[in-house]
């Protein structure tokens, strides 16, 4: 063993980093080569403009091992108690079916999966999206669900500003919210209410009457103290005064308690989350909105519909994408650009496994535990605040209240301390006997007697004129999959009719389709963090809020600002987030006027959205012919608006996939102009580890966890937007009134339900940076910016890329431009699209930010085989586009106008002008081949014909 090495080197020999970059040493040489350069770091130090360049490495601990990295996080996962929640407000604790948990929520095929944009590569997850709608719609009572909201705070706002556009003719009036709803809810509505200049009142609508003309009411049912009242009286008033009756639910209670929408309810809104998905400390789960007839354009984020494909067969789609803020800009009410798919297709999942009886069953048992706790209180003498309610039962014990709930928590059972005199129980569908004895000996009700004898003599609490009688899930989805065999059957179907990342490269710009390892992905289920409630005391959550500290330290070190909140839980939140603390600044300043957001024209749409819900108002910068921001037209809007302007939003490296050279000349002029720099964080992971923005000019920025640090898209959800600012604005951070902290508790108001927003999952952040250390991160920036151009090196000629920065250089992502080539043969984007399914490939990104165009982002994950896959399938659709422009095939007539190809389109009698080898093995033959289930389908036929619900079964067949 002459090559003897020590015990580091031997230890040091395979870091996480190699698990995680795609290209080894050899193929790096190789990519290199091709685009002209002896190295990375001389790659990197051409790319990255020297006026911004970091060079100083990021001061971060140093990697760790997978191993090491699972037991630290299983330490922390240990030093959390999470116990027997019994705090409700909200959130509670709930069974995951084993198959569900293993089959959806930890299986790579439904995580990995992106945003259905491509809905023939997207069945199996939009027919559990669309199941999802049909549970939530049944259950509400009205006839349209969306694919859920990021929770119920955030719907609720959300459906606070559907009513103000729906009522346009009284926009202006009030929006009253009732006093019943959770105080989470009541302040994630008030921060976006004073954001945008709405009106809010408060007040008991199960007491007080609505007596003004309003825009709408939050009602609800049942209300945060437990008690179940009747809300027909506050949805008549709100209809009598000319608003929209919203009404904020539980699920679950709706199983026993008649449907909102069978009561007058226009909207319904709520959490699916004890539907089978983990507390996870406040999330992610499934919020949810459905909507009576006539508001179905007016719902926020994504609807799944049903149209036809080329075959004629019916198939699911996003439906009405022209309401969404990627196309309203700044005419749009809402920045939600998506859902919390992955937990909705197991809230989905979790209503298929029981179906309606079984849903019925764990609704009656978790009543039943709250009466016997009621019953067993009220003999020993305590009083029991309402005589209706569904799970959740207010107890007063004058002076005891904070002597019961600590006597609970030495039992480990959370209850909630409403004040110095009342006491919280909420039942769940994990509640046993022994919960309810031990919840008595905390109460000190020695008198409570038997729970087998009670349970034989008491009543329900649920009012007689309120006990549902309406039907709900009734599709027969909801009863074909009782048996295990036959619900894991059903998941494996769904996933394999999706492409993910487990089955090859998802080269989407903006997006960061990168690896999510299964290192990172699997402390999430662990029950230390599954199962923590977020209202415990902070030191039942100590190992949890190490991890949140950890990270938002280690986010402030590579982004270079001061201070980080991981509170909002998308990256529509973080930018809100962002831009409420710059108007807060200005504000604080006595700058009230400052009201003026620039926004470069080539911006996401969020953008637009974002600074109209935080009271801005929006201007456009022109964008110069390379595509970097007018400096000109900057200053001229600076000049314009001077005394107005209060931020510019700019993502860098830019929306069009290049590092441009004047972004701290861009950041010093709106400065002069005192005004304040967002930079977008979209594209963070063209910069981690060699440029930071809060010291090239950024004054704020927000980061996409679910991009650049390996949180997965789940297809269209989960996200996590951490907010970063500077010194100046960390006053002006999120805060949360529930926050279990001294110090976070006073602020900006919340911007989502829970104080640390999606914490459940930031464990594989965490993961990720403590695995990858700073020289790792760095070199995976370098690696991803290698790759990209590669790619732009590799397809130029036969595409041209439409943006370079100095050098020719793109940074992370390339836009390939098909505007002359649409032109000179009618092949669109669309056809290039699809046909890269035939070639076993998820699509890039259509016609963002340039119309006509497609942008790539290969990341680091991905290796050079599966780059040179890519751009081998690229090259050779380049040469049928040359077929159609010689003649050889009509555009309508060729595999690219058909694709993408079904094995019925084989099955069929051929009659196309080209063999079927051409169209369905276009790369050769493959065992492994993906084929799309459906055949293109037409976008237009499903919203002529909206239907947003589970179609019956007889639509399938022949």
């Amino acid at each position: 063993m002459a090559d003897r090495q020590s015990l580091t080197e031997l230890d040091n020999a395979l870091p996480f980093r190699r698990r995680h970059i795609g290209p080894d040493e050899v193929q790096r040489r190789t990519m290199l080569d091709r685009v002209g350069y002896a190295s990375l770091d001389a790659l990197m130090a051409a790319a990255v403009p020297a006026s911004i360049a970091d060079r100083e490495p990021l001061h971060l601990p140093a990697a760790l091992s997978e191993s090491e990295t699972l037991a630290a996080l299983r330490a922390k996962a240990e030093r959390n108690r999470p116990g027997v929640a019994m705090l409700g407000r909200g959130y509670h604790p709930t069974i995951t079916p084993a198959v569900v948990r293993r089959n959806v929520l930890e299986d790579p095929s439904w995580y990995t999966a992106y945003t259905p944009y491509q809905p023939e590569i997207s069945q199996g997850r939009l027919e559990a999206l669309l199941n999802f709608q049909t549970m939530i719609s049944d259950l509400a009572g009205l006839p349209t669900a969306n694919a859920s909201l990021l929770d119920e705070a955030t719907a609720a706002a959300e459906a606070m500003t559907l009513a103000r556009r729906a009522v346009r003719a009284k926009a202006d009036l009030p929006f009253v919210v009732d006093t019943g709803c959770l105080p989470q809810t009541i302040e994630v509505v008030r921060t976006r209410a004073e954001a945008m200049g709405i009106e809010l009142t408060l007040a008991d609508l199960s007491t007080e009457s609505i007596d003004t003309d309003v825009c709408g009411a939050l009602i609800a049912y049942p209300r945060a103290d437990g008690a179940v009242t009747d809300p027909r009286r506050a949805i008549e008033q709100t209809h009598d005064h000319g608003g929209l009756a919203v009404v904020v639910t539980d699920p679950l209670a709706l199983c026993v308690l008649e449907a909102p929408g069978e009561l007058g309810a226009d909207v319904v809104v709520g959490s699916a989350q004890r539907f089978g998905v983990p507390m996870f400390y406040g999330g992610p789960h499934a919020g949810f909105m459905a909507v009576r007839e006539g508001l179905e354009r007016h719902l926020p984020g994504r609807l799944v519909g049903v149209s036809v494909d080329a075959e004629g067969r019916p198939a699911y789609r996003l439906a009405l994408q022209t309401r969404e803020q990627h196309i309203r800009r700044d005419r749009a009410t809402s920045n939600i650009c998506t859902a919390q798919v992955l937990l909705a297709v197991v809230a989905s999942m979790y209503a298929v496994y029981h179906g309606a009886d079984g849903l019925r069953q764990i609704a009656k048992r978790t009543h039943r535990y709250a009466v016997v706790i009621a019953e067993g209180l009220r003999r020993s003498g305590i009083e029991v605040v309402h005589d209706a309610f569904f799970d959740t039962v207010t107890a007063r014990v004058p002076g005891r209240a904070r002597q019961a709930v600590a006597a609970a928590r030495a039992a480990g059972i959370h209850v909630l301390q409403v004040d110095a005199d009342t006491v919280a129980v909420s039942t769940s569908e994990v509640t046993t006997s022994r919960h309810v004895e031990e919840v008595w000996s905390a109460f000190a009700a020695d008198d409570a007697g038997s729970i087998d004898d009670l349970d034989t003599v008491t009543e329900d609490a649920v009012p007689a004129d309120l006990v549902r009688q309406s039907e709900f899930l009734t599709h027969p989805v909801f009863s074909e999959h009782r048996s295990e065999t036959q619900l894991l059957r059903y998941l494996k179907r769904l996933s394999d009719r999706d492409y993910a990342l487990d089955r090859g490269m998802i080269p989407l710009g903006s997006c960061t389709m990168k690896l999510n390892a299964t290192a990172e992905m699997e402390p999430i289920s662990w029950p230390g963090f599954a199962d923590l409630h977020p209202f415990v005391p902070a030191g039942d959550a100590a190992g949890l809020l190490e991890v949140v500290d950890e990270l938002e330290s280690w986010l402030a070190e590579i982004t270079g600002y001061a201070a980080v909140s991981l509170q909002p839980n998308a990256g529509s939140q973080g930018e809100l987030a962002g831009l409420l603390a710059i108007r807060h600044y200005h504000r604080a300043r006595g700058d009230e006027q400052r009201d003026v957001c620039l926004i470069p024209s080539s911006a996401h749409g969020t953008n637009a959205a974002s600074a109209v819900m935080a009271g801005l108002k929006v201007v456009v910068v022109a964008a110069e012919e390379h595509g970097s921001v007018d400096l000109d037209d900057l200053r001229a809007k600076c000049e314009q608006y001077a005394d107005r302007l209060a931020a510019i939003m700019v993502t860098y490296p830019s929306t069009h996939g290049v590092y441009e050279p004047e972004i701290s000349a861009l950041c010093d002029i709106v400065h002069s102009y005192g005004g304040q720099v967002y930079v977008d964080g979209a594209n963070l992971n063209a910069l981690l580890g060699h440029a930071k923005p809060g010291e090239f000019g950024g004054d704020v920025s927000h980061l996409n966890l679910h991009k650049t640090f390996c949180i997965p898209h789940g297809g269209g959800g989960p996200g996590v937007g951490p907010v970063a600012v500077a010194a100046h604005l960390v006053d002006h951070l999120p805060s949360h009134s529930l926050d279990p902290r001294d110090g976070r508790r006073e602020g900006l108001g919340a911007v989502s339900a829970a104080p640390y927003g999606s914490a459940g999952i930031l464990p594989i952040s965490w993961a990720y940076v403590a695995m990858m250390g700073g020289p790792g991160l760095a070199e995976a920036t370098s690696v991803a910016v290698l790759s990209a151009n590669y790619i732009a090196t590799r397809l130029h000629e036969h595409f041209p890329v439409l943006y370079t920065g100095p050098g020719g250089l793109v940074a992370h992502e390339c836009i390939l431009d098909l505007r002359e080539l649409t032109k000179s043969s009618g092949v669109s984007v669309d056809d290039v699209a699809k046909r890269l399914i035939d070639y076993g490939f998820h699509a890039p990104t259509m016609s963002f930010p340039v119309a006509g165009t497609l942008m790539v982002e290969p990341t680091e994950s991905e290796d050079l085989a599966e780059i040179d896959r890519f751009c081998d399938a690229m090259i050779a659709i380049r040469g049928e586009i040359t077929c159609v422009e010689k003649g050889e095939w009509s555009v309508d007539d060729s595999p690219l106008r058909n694709a993408p190809h079904t094995t019925r389109a084989l099955a069929d009698d051929w009659k196309r002008p080209y063999a079927p080898m051409v169209g369905a093995f276009p790369a050769g033959i493959d065992p492994d081949k993906y084929w799309p289930p459906v055949a293109r389908i037409d976008q237009a036929y499903g919203d002529r014909n909206l239907v947003c619900a589970c179609p019956p079964p007889d639509a399938f067949e022949e």
